[in-house]
């Protein structure tokens, strides 16, 4: 399963049910051990989890790069956001390097989270002001930045980790495991056919309180809270300045 950083403390239904899937997943992992364990190792239900991706469906990049053509601005949500980034190689390699080591350390690997060592995180508008240079314009002078806001549900600074998820090494350094709580497969299924029916009845006040009952540290984004820390007219937009 591959899972993102949205998962570690939501603050959206994305992210909530993210964590909802990791846990399925685990569930599933030590299950299948425990209902094959006089017959061998049984199947293997891994999860990955990483930041975004560069180049890949939604990345920042090819929106700043379309802006970029557009003559601007380059829109970023709010100056000091943060991001986790790896490379198409970089997420592909994790995937193969966890299908790879689970088979061999199955009872250190069993219900717990495969996640890339991705450094330290980058700030997006430092990420905008390199895309310009590269495109050989000067930040604040040829082209603007647009502060918009951060969109409800949408954090400042995301998270690989939880606190609670010990961590541990893997044979591949660039590879750790988070062992974050598990819970009873035969339970979860449970509740997660409740979530399915609920949802297909459109009950939303009683989805987003299963979602809270699954993932205990999953907040609701409250009204205004994904909003970006400027008051109006303070630094919303860098424009361009006159060669």
């Amino acid at each position: 399963m591959i899972s993102t950083d949205k998962a570690v403390n939501p603050i959206s239904v994305m992210g909530a049910t993210k964590r909802v899937a990791e846990s399925f997943c685990q569930a599933l992992d030590l299950y299948e051990a425990r209902r094959r364990a006089p017959l061998g190792q049984g199947t293997r239900y891994v999860t990955v989890r990483f930041g975004n991706v560069l180049g890949s469906t939604g990345s920042v990049v090819p929106l700043f790069a379309r802006q970029l053509a557009a003559g601007g601005p380059l829109t970023v949500t709010d100056p000091e956001v943060t991001r986790f980034f790896m490379t198409v190689r970089e997420a592909v390699e994790l995937v193969l390097q966890a299908s790879a080591l689970s088979p061999r350390t199955d009872s250190e690997t069993r219900g717990k989270i495969f996640v890339l060592d991705m450094g330290e995180p980058v700030k997006i508008v430092d990420l905008a002001h390199q895309m310009m240079r590269l495109a050989g314009l000067r930040p604040g002078r040829d082209i603007a930045i647009e502060y918009i806001g951060l969109r409800p549900g949408e954090k400042l600074h995301e998270e690989l980790f939880h606190p609670a998820e010990p961590l541990m090494p893997t044979e591949n350094p660039a590879i750790r495991l988070a062992a974050p709580r598990t819970a009873d497969y035969a339970m979860l299924a449970r509740s997660i056919d409740e979530l399915e029916e609920t949802a297909r009845s459109r009950r939303e006040e009683r989805v987003l309180q299963i979602l809270e009952r699954l993932v205990p540290e999953y907040r609701r984004s409250a009204p205004g809270r994904g909003i970006s820390p400027h008051r109006e007219g303070e630094g919303a937009i860098v424009p361009p300045q006159s060669r």
